[in-house]
C-alpha cells in the first residue's frame, strides 16, 4: 500500500519551491506570535489557549492540510501527468494512499511540530496545553489530508474550495454557529484534547466517542472515494 517512487514524486510536488514557502511561513508566524506574546506578556495559561487555539488549529492546521493534501494530488491532474502514472503497474490504491501518507506527513510536520514549540514557548506546556494541541494537531491532519486530497481529485480548483473551507467554514462558522461546530474537524479533534489538558481548560461541542466515529468516518470515505475517481481519470485518459 506504499511505493517509494511514487511518494519520492509526491513529496517533490507538496514540497516544490511555491509550495514549501508558504508551508514554512505559517509555521514561522506562529512561532514568531508565540514569541512576542512571551516577551511582552509573560506565561499565561488563557493566552495560549487563544493563541493555539485560535490560530494554530483553526487556522494554520487546515491551511497547510489543504497545501499538502491539494499538492499531493491536484498539480499532476491539472498537468495531466497523472494519467502516465496510472498507466504503470500500481494499483490505484496504492497511489491514493502513498499521496495520503505523504501529505499526512506534511501536514504534521509543518502543523503539529510548531504548535508543540509554540506551545512551550507560551506556557511552558502549562495545564498540559501545548501537549493537548499538538495531539489536535495530530489527529487534524489526518483528516484533513484526506479530505483535501480527495477535493483534489474531484476538482481542478481545489485550492480556491479548500482555502474557502479552510477559511470561511473551520475559522468563521466553526467558531460562530453553534450548529457548524458539529461538523467541523477541528472540534473533532479538539475532542481527545480536551481529556488531556487541565478541566476546563480546553472544549468540545463533539464528545470524544462521537468524535473519533466522525473522524475514522470521513478519512476513510474520503481515502475510499479519491480511489474510485482514479478509476474514471484512468478511463477518461485510456479513451
Amino acid at each position: 500500500m506504499y511505493n517509494p517512487t511514487v511518494a519520492r514524486l509526491t513529496y517533490r510536488a507538496v514540497l516544490g519551491r511555491r509550495r514549501a514557502a508558504i508551508l514554512f511561513v505559517l509555521p514561522a508566524l506562529l512561532l514568531l506570535i508565540a514569541t512576542a506574546v512571551r516577551i511582552f506578556n509573560g506565561a499565561d495559561d488563557e493566552i495560549a489557549q487563544t493563541v493555539l487555539g485560535q490560530f494554530a488549529l483553526a487556522t494554520m492546521v487546515p491551511l497547510i492540510g489543504v497545501i499538502a493534501g491539494t499538492g499531493a494530488i491536484g498539480p499532476e491532474i491539472d498537468d495531466g501527468s497523472i494519467v502516465y502514472l496510472l498507466a504503470k503497474p500500481v494499483k490505484r490504491s496504492t497511489i491514493i494512499m502513498t499521496k495520503l501518507t505523504v501529505a499526512i506527513a506534511v501536514t504534521m510536520v509543518f502543523s503539529a511540530v510548531p504548535t508543540m514549540i509554540a506551545g512551550l514557548i507560551l506556557n511552558g506546556n502549562g495545564q498540559q496545553i501545548a501537549v493537548a494541541y499538538t495531539v489536535a494537531a495530530l489527529i487534524a491532519s489526518i483528516a484533513y489530508s484526506a479530505l483535501f486530497l480527495l477535493i483534489g481529485t474531484v476538482n481542478r480548483n481545489a485550492v480556491v474550495i479548500g482555502l474557502i473551507y479552510a477559511l470561511i467554514w473551520e475559522s468563521l462558522f466553526g467558531s460562530l454557529v453553534p450548529g457548524a461546530r458539529a461538523l467541523s474537524v477541528q472540534q473533532w479533534a479538539l475532542a481527545p484534547a480536551e481529556r488531556i489538558a487541565t478541566e476546563g481548560m480546553i472544549g468540545s461541542e463533539v464528545g470524544l466517542p462521537m468524535a473519533v466515529i466522525l473522524l475514522v468516518g470521513v478519512t476513510v470515505a474520503a481515502t475510499w472515494y479519491a480511489g474510485q475517481r482514479l478509476r474514471v481519470l484512468k478511463l477518461a485518459g485510456e479513451e
